[in-house]
């Protein structure tokens, strides 16, 4: 299931970066949950939560919210995915071009939790600090 689940979310990540909603729904379960630190520049500059709850909150985060604050060139650096059965852990770094014109580059681990081939819960982690200060300066 490793190979499996490592496919599974590198498939979903690929899903991800199209913004097209049907591709993005085709890879979480209906009660999916995406949680992400409270507070994160992200989700206090969006006036969302940290914490994403159902398939369709999430597919519109990632389709609509996400490329309209990430505006222009988002880039994705892989360092490392992992997989143990029903668990996948992805490190990146992500960099981009805001909204506001700021620069984005910052760190992230992921956790993906799959059930019956989709992903039924994300955590993810990243330095909250240092993503304010890109954010907000």
């Amino acid at each position: 299931m490793s190979q499996h689940g490592r496919d599974i979310v590198q498939n979903a990540w690929k899903a991800f970066a199209t913004h097209e909603a049907n591709q993005i729904s085709a890879v979480f379960t209906e009660d999916a949950e995406w949680l992400a630190p409270l507070n994160n520049a992200t989700a206090v500059a969006l006036e969302g939560s940290g914490h994403i709850v159902g398939r369709e909150a999430i597919v519109r985060f990632l389709a609509d919210d996400f490329p309209r604050f990430f505006a222009h060139d988002v880039t994705v650096t892989f360092h490392g995915i992992y997989a143990d059965g029903d668990h996948v852990i992805v490190e990146e770094t992500m960099t981009a071009t805001l909204a506001n014109g700021n620069h984005y580059s910052n760190d992230y681990c992921f956790v993906f939790e799959l059930r019956d081939g989709l992903i039924h819960r994300v955590r993810e982690y990243m330095d909250t600090a240092r993503g304010h200060r890109m954010v907000f300066g």
